[in-house]
């Protein structure tokens, strides 16, 4: 029954594509390190965080199709398995930051007599950062182990009630385990991104990325299904109501994006604070406002009244164009985040938007990102493309062709 559901062998056309792009894109990166490697760092972060991203947040879909059930969570377990799997990559793609941490963040080169340096003491120093990022990949890689343990040990089950067994052990553990999961990303990208502007901070930064991260998952997920839909064996699996069903959640993950956002922006301005609103007022510069403005409109506008309608969330075609249109605005969102945050070479004084964007910028992201896809559907490749004893996977593939 297993090889029955194994991946079109099509992925591994893909696979030397990915690997060619990513390595040409790499070569590219690596030349433009030695001329600048600050600017190198910063797009290579940006590639970590979008990629990355895809990675952790496959994790967190993970737990919560465990912890919510529901035919949509059936279908693309194992593809976000696969995307979680692929963190010893993203560990190793998290080397260069780690050892180029003093060329990047500017808090390295503060004075010793800045509050910040005072106030935060030995947890801002490069060690306890190196330190507290082994950390957070060792605790992430114990849930992706364990996880993706049970999951291949159930496709072994002799009958569906040793199988239940091992769905209720990975749900059981899911629900505490998320919540250490949401506060490790907290802890991560405060060290990865916020950080960048030492002196700026946010109580609802964490949540931004995790809530953005399972967004950015879940429109890589319906591109490959809508791929794999018109081919066997998945075309025996999905249906309409499968694609309806994610598509609500990109839905509510769009809202809350932008909420949380709001949120933030609402409260630092009523605050108005001047360690608090100098990220803002940086952003709000000619260039870079717009980008923000771009961001409200095509990264939740514009997806917002599209994902409204219902015959469009049924039409893989159309949903996947949007999911794609998503996945390009979230690599715009990691930018804006980024770039313009404070830089060693000005003394902590920020770009505008014409000085900051660089040709690395494009270099970064595609050398992570080819490496990243070549792993994944190395990955993917390597199981069943749906848990094949899953004791709800029957209903699961009914529930998609009804009506």
């Amino acid at each position: 029954m297993a090889e029955n559901y194994n991946a079109p062998a099509e992925l591994n056309k893909f696979r030397t594509i990915a690997l060619g792009v990513g390595g040409a894109g790499l070569i590219a990166w690596l030349i433009g390190l030695s001329f600048n490697p600050e600017q190198a760092l910063r797009s290579w972060l940006l590639g970590f965080i979008f990629w990355g991203g895809l990675t952790i947040g496959g994790l967190g879909l993970l737990m919560l199709q465990y912890l919510t059930g529901g035919a949509w969570g059936v279908v693309i377990r194992r593809i976000v398995e696969a995307a979680s799997r692929v963190l010893p990559l993203v560990f190793l793609m998290w080397l260069p930051l780690a050892f180029g941490v003093s060329s990047l963040y500017e808090w390295t080169h503060l004075s010793p007599d800045d509050f910040t340096v005072i106030g935060r003491g030995a947890y801002q120093t490069p060690m306890w950062w190196v330190i507290r990022g082994v950390i957070y990949f060792a605790l992430f890689g114990v849930m992706v182990y364990l996880l993706n343990d049970w999951s291949a040990r159930q496709d072994k089950s002799a009958d569906h009630e040793d199988a239940a067994k091992w769905l209720g052990k990975a749900t059981a553990f899911s629900g505490p385990t998320m919540v250490i999961y949401v506060i490790v990303i907290s802890l991560a990208t405060v060290d990865w991104v916020m950080s960048l502007d030492p002196h700026w901070f946010s109580t609802i930064w964490g949540l931004l990325f995790v809530v953005g991260w399972a967004l950015s998952t879940l429109c890589f997920v319906v591109l490959l299904l809508n791929w794999l839909r018109d081919r066997s064996p998945m075309n025996r699996v999905l249906g309409k109501r499968h694609f309806h069903d994610i598509g609500k959640l990109c839905l509510a993950l769009v809202m809350v994006w932008a909420y949380f956002n709001f949120s933030q922006l609402l409260i630092i301005y009523s605050g108005n604070i001047p360690e608090e609103t100098g990220w803002y007022l940086v952003r709000m510069t000619p260039g870079w406002f717009w980008v923000g403005m771009i961001l409200v409109l095509f990264h939740f506008a514009f997806p917002y009244l599209f994902l409204l309608k219902q015959d469009w969330k049924k039409n893989s075609k159309m949903l996947a164009s949007i999911a794609l249109f998503i996945l390009f605005m979230r690599l715009v969102d990691m930018f804006f985040l980024i770039s313009p945050s404070p830089r060693i070479a000005t003394h902590g004084e920020s770009l505008i938007l014409s000085e900051s964007f660089s040709w690395l910028d494009i270099a970064g992201p595609v050398a992570v990102g080819g490496i990243w896809l070549w792993y994944f559907f190395g990955q993917l490749m390597k199981r069943p493309l749906v848990p094949v004893m899953d004791p709800f996977l029957e209903k699961a593939i009914e529930h998609g062709h009804g009506h």
